[in-house]
C-alpha cells in the first residue's frame, strides 16, 4: 500500500497539463535547450590501402614494351566475355560504328581482330570498308568456325576483341559468338543487317540477341523524304535474299516509302512479266 501511495504522488507531481500543439512544441524546445550541447568528435577514420583488385585470375610477370601487362591464356579464358550487336538497314553506319569501337578497344591496349564474309568483295577481301571509304584490315572467311585455326591457336588465345562485319552472311554466327564469349572470354562486336529487303529476318543476326550484352539499332535517312529510315528497299528485279550491292541496288527508306516502293516495284514486275509473256507468244 505504501508503494502504491508513493506512485500516485509521483504521478500527481508530474501530471501533464492540456496544451496546444504550439505550446507543447515551445515547451519541448525549451527543455531541449536546457541540456548542454552535444559534443561531436571527428571519428577515427581507417586509412584504406589502395585498391589492389585484379579482374583476372592471374597476370604474367612479362611486361610488354608499351607497359601493358600481358595476360596468360588461362587468365583470358577465365575472364567474362561480352557480345555487342549493331543492327540497322543499309547505309545506317553499322560498319562505321563497328570500326570506331574496334579502334577504341585497340587504343585501350586490347588485341583485336576483324572478320567479314568472303561473299562481300565490293572493296576487296583484305579489308572492311565503310561507305565513306574508311578501311581496316580484316579476315575474309566463308564461315566463322574456321577462324580460330586460320588465325592460329596461340594468336587466338591472345585476342581480347573480335569484330564481325556483315554478320548476316555467317550461318554459324550463333555458335561462334556463344563459344567465344562464354568459354573463351572474348568481347565480340557484331554488325549486320537485321532484316532483308522484304523486312524478314536475315541470317542469324537476330538469333544472337538473347546472347547479347547490348543491342544498338541504327537508322539511316530516307532517300526520298529525309525522314529516319528503318528499312532497306531493293531497286532491282532480283528475288533472292542475298544480292550484294551498294547504292546501285539498295536505298534506305522510311515506312511510308517502303510500302509505296514495294507496291511500285511489284507493279513494275507485273508489267515486265507481261511483256516477256507477250514476246514469247509472238
Amino acid at each position: 500500500m505504501l508503494a502504491i501511495s508513493r506512485m500516485k504522488a509521483l504521478i500527481s507531481t508530474h501530471c501533464i497539463s492540456k496544451t496546444t500543439p504550439l505550446s507543447l512544441f515551445s515547451s519541448a524546445s525549451k527543455s531541449i535547450r536546457s541540456y548542454p550541447p552535444t559534443q561531436f568528435r571527428t571519428p577515427n577514420l581507417v586509412r584504406l590501402k589502395p585498391n589492389t583488385f585484379v579482374p583476372y585470375a592471374s597476370l604474367s610477370s612479362e611486361i610488354a614494351p608499351n607497359g601493358a601487362v600481358e595476360m596468360d591464356a588461362a587468365s583470358r579464358r577465365q575472364r567474362s566475355g561480352e557480345i555487342h550487336v549493331i543492327v540497322g538497314p543499309m547505309f545506317a553506319g553499322k560498319t562505321t560504328t563497328l570500326l570506331r569501337r574496334i579502334q577504341s578497344e585497340k587504343g585501350d591496349g586490347s588485341n583485336v581482330a576483324v572478320i567479314k564474309s568472303n561473299k562481300d568483295t565490293r572493296y576487296g577481301l583484305d579489308s572492311i570498308v565503310t561507305h565513306d571509304g574508311v578501311r581496316l584490315p580484316c579476315w575474309a572467311l566463308p564461315n566463322l568456325s574456321s577462324f580460330k585455326q586460320k588465325f592460329g591457336l596461340d594468336a587466338y588465345e591472345q585476342l581480347d576483341v573480335i569484330g564481325i562485319d556483315e554478320a548476316q552472311f555467317f550461318e554459324d554466327l550463333y555458335d561462334f559468338c556463344r563459344e567465344a564469349a562464354d568459354h573463351d572470354g572474348k568481347k565480340v562486336i557484331v554488325a549486320g543487317l537485321d532484316g532483308d529487303y522484304l523486312r524478314r529476318s536475315f541470317g542469324s543476326v537476330l538469333d544472337i540477341i538473347p546472347l547479347a550484352d547490348s543491342v544498338t539499332k541504327l537508322t539511316s535517312r530516307c532517300e526520298l523524304c529525309g525522314k529516319p529510315a528503318f528499312f532497306t528497299l531493293r531497286k532491282t528485279e532480283e528475288m533472292q535474299t542475298e544480292v550484294i550491292g551498294g547504292a546501285d541496288v539498295y536505298m534506305p527508306v522510311c515506312r511510308q516509302h517502303y510500302v509505296s516502293g514495294q507496291v511500285a516495284i511489284q507493279a513494275a514486275r507485273v508489267v515486265l512479266e507481261s511483256q516477256v509473256e507477250c514476246r514469247s507468244c509472238a
